[in-house]
């Protein structure tokens, strides 16, 4: 009975191990904006006229991406804690002989909609990291033909 109970939790472990992967890769980019931000709130200070302009613009597109990140990251782990719930409901069921086929599926299903929640708003996040490093119109001068 107890092989039974591990091969059935085998297939969420897996999406598990996929999830803590993509965590790992949102906490280096969350890092990376951290530090971003950092270097731009220096730079305010120091800033003026249309320069100035470019660094408010930029502060706002990083705080817009650690927003994103950190709900990512929220959705993430909350599909990890429903994931290691149906884990644990598989083995309570195999254990104490109980009928939880139904509540496992929720559970399950319930954290593959949190995870995919979590990568539409880390498809969001490259978008607007790509909104931040877009070059801006005043440096491509296309007003003059080279």
């Amino acid at each position: 009975m107890i092989v039974q109970t591990i091969q059935l939790a085998l297939t969420p472990v897996f999406v598990l191990v996929a999830i803590g992967n993509i965590l790992n890769i949102l906490s280096s980019r969350l890092g990376r904006v951290v530090d971003r931000a950092r270097e731009l709130q220096q730079r305010h200070n120091h800033t003026e006229g249309a320069e100035h302009d470019m660094v408010v613009l930029e502060i706002r597109l990083v705080d817009k991406r650690i927003n994103i990140i950190t709900n990512a990251i929220r959705f993430m782990v909350l599909s990890a804690l429903c994931i290691g719930t149906t884990v644990a409901v598989l083995f309570l069921q195999g254990l104490a002989g109980l009928n939880l086929h139904g509540v496992a599926a929720v559970i399950f299903l319930a954290s593959i909609v949190l995870l995919l929640v979590a990568l539409v708003l880390f498809l969001r996040e490259t978008q607007v990291a790509k909104e931040a490093l877009s070059i801006p119109r005043d440096y491509l001068e296309l007003h003059r033909t080279i």
